[in-house]
């Protein structure tokens, strides 16, 4: 990473890794004051990412498991938006608009999704900059913790809009439907894919303003083709559920959003935060250089 990103790892890991990493190797071949800009831009971008990274990862358990269900209520915001735009029009790609909503609360309230966290922390470990367990806790709190809140606040949607009984059982059952095969696989994979660019986009700039973009963008994407992604598909079966006349269940519900979340995580990994990464090498090359202590096993304990 740069010698910036070094004096700003202080305040998380300290002088002695800030100076190390203002250290760092000597820069490559090809790279310097005639470096393309848009390979600029991606360093500055990935740098960004890996530093917000080992901010999420270094959460306490109170402040992780609140941003994940504020995350989740703030999803479910759009999931109200959503359905009750479809109840009064019938119109779906209306509908999907109407969720990107919540996707613009995600942006503004800076509250989190689990399928956020296939690029900013995957970055960080890769870049040595931080733990894989600490990425598993990471995971399955804000996973759990989105559902939480979504379930509740989607509870109370239900009951506060009577007339989205209909839309909700409908749109849950499109996702059961699906089953476990290809073709909800290869949606969950788009789904993966597609929240993922979000992330990276919003970290390619410091812009609020820019940043809401691809968050409408996104959430278009997501409700109005009906991609498959494991929490926004869980708060609309969730929805259903409520009403008590959805022709399915919890257990069809826990199927259909572990098969999501595999497709998700793969495509979300593999299709944009590998190949972001594979952009500027060097770069992950040299943050992994000079380690965060606590994954430096050079270090004594």
């Amino acid at each position: 990473m740069t010698a910036s990103t070094g004096e700003r790892l202080r305040d998380d890991d300290g002088q002695e890794h800030a100076q190390e990493l203002q250290q760092g190797g000597d820069e490559p071949e090809g790279e310097g004051p005639g470096e393309p800009l848009n390979e600029q831009e991606v360093e500055d971008t990935l740098e960004r990412t890996v530093l917000e990274g080992r901010r999420r990862m270094n959460r306490g358990w109170a402040a992780l498991i609140a941003t994940g269900l504020v995350g989740g209520i703030d999803v479910a915001t759009g999931v109200m938006a959503m359905l009750v735009v479809e109840a009064k029009t019938g119109d779906k790609l209306l509908a999907g608009l109407a969720f990107s909503v919540g996707f613009i609360a995600l942006t503004l309230a800076r509250s989190e999704l689990f399928t956020e966290d296939f690029l900013v922390p995957v970055s960080a470990v890769v870049a040595r900059q931080s733990q894989l367990r600490s990425l598993m806790r990471l995971w399955m709190v804000t996973a759990a913790a989105n559902l939480v809140g979504g379930w509740v606040f989607t509870y109370l949607v239900v009951t506060g809009f009577p007339e989205v009984a209909k839309p909700a059982v409908e749109s849950g059952q499109h996702y059961i439907a699906l089953g476990i095969g290809w073709r909800a696989f290869s949606l969950a994979l788009l789904g993966g894919a597609v929240i993922t660019l979000m992330t990276w986009m919003q970290h390619s700039t410091e812009s609020m303003g820019v940043k809401i973009i691809p968050a409408v963008t996104t959430g278009f994407l997501l409700a109005g083709l009906q991609l498959n992604h494991a929490i926004v598909n869980s708060l609309l079966i969730f929805s259903g559920l409520h009403t008590h006349h959805a022709p399915y269940g919890y257990l069809d519900w826990a199927q259909t959003a572990g098969w999501a979340a595999l497709g998700n995580m793969i495509g979300g990994v593999a299709l944009v935060t590998l190949l972001r990464m594979l952009q500027v090498p060097h770069k992950i090359a040299q943050a992994q250089r000079n380690p965060a202590p606590c994954v430096d096993d050079r270090r004594p304990s």
